[in-house]
């Protein structure tokens, strides 16, 4: 079975300022209307947005020397713009919220405008990624998401979040979802210079028994996990609202994996 759908990009500049959410390096970004799918350019780089582009996964998604991507790809996928030239004045994104709500704000305030349509093939069979007990399956379908987070050893043990029609929800039941950590890792994190452009605003912290600052939802986490395998799926081009999704304890590394998968199953034509 094919899928058409209509290819989208912004009517105008959006436009972004924060701090790189790891090195907490000031940051400018601008998302301008495109025609050649998502790319991404800082200085003399420019590289596009596809699996084949990602060079680091271990605390975020990097695409050349690009980093900590995956916040605005979810975005993208959520407002459902296929094509757009994303320039930054350093190479890494935004903090922002520690979320993608912020960028889907920026996004609609931007508008959209639609410059053509594409096919997607379908899937013949399902894309199926596994790694040391986490695992991702993919299938066409209509948008049915679900992400189980599971930490066996402490606090808070499982979560599920579960979305019949993900690219509907998107907007408000996952963008505003906040990147995390565990309570006993932020020593480990603050002295290896990590999340320099994160606060108790952007960031939740897990505490041994409950939540160290006040959480936007119960199951955060495994809402915030979506937003990562939704960006990183994205770098397939499929729009979200064609595949079903189950996800258990995958991370950045399984995503990419499943997306490459997904990219090379089928491959969307442009018109």
């Amino acid at each position: 079975m094919t899928f058409e759908f209509e290819r989208k990009t912004v009517l105008k500049d959006a436009l972004f300022e924060g701090y790189g959410l790891h090195s907490g390096v000031p940051v400018s970004m601008a998302v301008r209307p495109g025609d050649e799918g998502i790319w991404f350019r800082c200085g003399q780089e420019r590289v596009r947005a596809c699996p084949e582009s990602v060079t680091d996964t271990s605390r975020c998604t990097m695409l050349g020397s690009i980093s900590t991507v995956e916040h605005l790809m979810a975005a993208l996928a959520g407002c459902e713009i296929t094509d757009a030239e994303i320039e930054l004045s350093a190479p890494e994104l935004p903090a922002m919220d520690g979320a993608a709500a912020a960028y889907v704000a920026g996004l609609a305030e931007a508008c959209n405008e639609t410059i053509g349509r594409a096919l997607w093939p379908g899937l013949f069979a399902r894309v199926f990624a596994q790694e040391n007990g986490s695992k991702i399956a993919i299938a066409a379908g209509e948008g049915h998401w679900k992400f189980e987070f599971v930490h066996e050893s402490r606090w808070p043990f499982s979560q599920l979040y579960e979305s019949r029609a993900v690219h509907e929800a998107f907007a408000s039941n996952i963008a505003p979802a906040r990147t995390f950590d565990f309570e006993e890792n932020v020593p480990l994190i603050q002295a290896a210079g990590l999340a320099q452009g994160l606060d108790e605003k952007t960031a939740l912290i897990l505490g041994r028994e409950g939540y160290v600052n006040p959480a936007l939802f119960d199951d955060e986490p495994a809402r915030h996990k979506m937003l990562d395998l939704i960006g990183d799926l994205y770098l397939s081009g499929t729009p979200i609202r064609f595949l079903n999704v189950a996800a258990s304890r995958a991370g950045h590394w399984l995503n990419v994996r499943a997306a490459r998968m997904l990219w090379e199953a089928a491959k969307i034509e442009c018109r």
